[in-house]
């Protein structure tokens, strides 16, 4: 453990932002560096909702476990940014899936490469709860996801369970994405469901597209941008849940949630559940 702990620290990156800090600047947290909250403000000068913008992607994924968990799944593995430090009490993600679970208890998988936050939740959540874990691994490297030890024996094989990639922007290629997909379905019990979130352009002005590109390779380089149809054809073959492929904030409302409710394409990402045959 000594040694990963050491690894991570060593691949630390403080001066380049990146979207799973970015997330947790917009969240309050402390998990950030200065890059982060200068790109944050960057992109917000350019776009004045994206603050906002990045809470209404954590309050879609907050509604997606949620749901999920009314529907009796107790298992999550979540690949991605599921646990910003700045979330209130109570409002991390296996919290939300122990309230929609009720008397069940939920067991939660969160897989991490930034080591600033994969720090954070090992300090702050594994300790306290011996229904959560925290591991390392990063979503273009699938297979070792699917064959960690921890996610192998945590987990139940045999019954089903939500898999959330949110993660998706450091997807670059389309046929590698397709192909995680496909290992996710052929691995996953019959039953499970699969989340995606995919950041899009599709409602920016043509006119400020320029400016836009331009602000995302100076601050976070390598980040896949998809159009609609784009994601349509990575969902191709997949039973999506209502209300399909929609802006985030229109992904089953409950009125609580208001960030971006008014102008729900200024979130900038798409969101959809699918049900795994």
């Amino acid at each position: 453990m000594r040694q990963r702990a050491i690894r991570n620290l060593a691949k630390l990156e403080m001066t380049q932002a990146s979207v799973t800090r970015i997330l947790d600047a917009a969240a309050g947290g402390k998990n950030n560096f200065v890059a982060d909250r200068d790109a944050m403000r960057r992109y917000d000068l350019a776009a004045p909702v994206t603050t906002t913008a990045a809470r209404a992607v954590l309050d879609y994924v907050c509604r997606v476990v949620r749901h999920l968990g009314t529907e009796g799944v107790d298992q999550f593995l979540i690949v991605g940014s599921g646990v910003p430090s700045g979330l209130p009490l109570g409002r991390q993600l296996h919290d939300v899936a122990r309230d929609a679970l009720g008397a069940s208890v939920p067991r939660v998988v969160y897989v991490e490469s930034d080591p600033m936050v994969l720090a954070g939740a090992r300090a702050t959540i594994e300790p306290v709860t011996d229904l959560v874990r925290v591991v390392e691994g990063d979503v273009r490297e699938i297979d070792d996801i699917l064959d960690d030890r921890v996610v192998q024996t945590f987990l139940e094989w045999d019954r089903p369970m939500a898999v959330l990639l949110l993660s998706t922007h450091s997807l670059n290629d389309d046929e590698y994405f397709h192909f995680v997909i496909k290992r996710i379905r052929q691995e996953v019990p019959e039953g499970s469901y699969l989340s995606l979130l995919q950041t899009t352009f599709d409602a920016i002005p043509a006119e400020l597209l320029p400016a836009i590109h331009e602000l995302l390779a100076m601050t976070l380089p390598g980040h896949a941008i998809r159009a609609r149809e784009e994601v349509e054809a990575l969902l191709e073959g997949l039973a999506l849940v209502d209300p399909g492929l929609v802006w985030v904030p229109e992904w089953r409302p409950n009125g609580h949630d208001t960030a971006c409710l008014e102008d729900p394409s200024s979130s900038g990402n798409y969101g959809a559940v699918a049900c795994i045959p």
